[in-house]
């Protein structure tokens, strides 16, 4: 028979696997929990709490500006590469 767990007990048991020593898997076999649920339970709890992005993915922003340097007389000089996989990149340059 499942158990069905309030998100505060699913905390408690993340704390308890990390205070453990244990790996993820050692410790839900110690505790009889499902290792994937602990996983998908582990994620949610340590995501800030958004639930219109549920299954949508992680969105998250990166702040840039520090790119553009220190002083405005410096002047922009960034050159950004993402990769987005499978050979695809994603260049912005910016010429001083």
């Amino acid at each position: 028979m499942r158990k069905h767990r309030t998100p505060e007990q699913w905390q408690t048991l993340v704390d308890q696997q990390r205070a453990s020593g244990l790996s993820a898997p050692q410790f839900c076999k110690q505790e009889s929990i499902g290792y994937a649920s602990f996983c998908n339970w582990r994620k949610r709890l340590a995501a800030p709490s958004t639930e219109d992005s549920a299954g949508s993915g992680e969105a998250s922003f990166l702040d840039l500006s520090s790119l553009m340097g220190a002083s405005p007389s410096s002047g922009p000089g960034w050159n950004i590469v993402l990769s987005l996989g499978n050979g695809v990149e994603l260049r912005l340059s910016q010429n001083g």
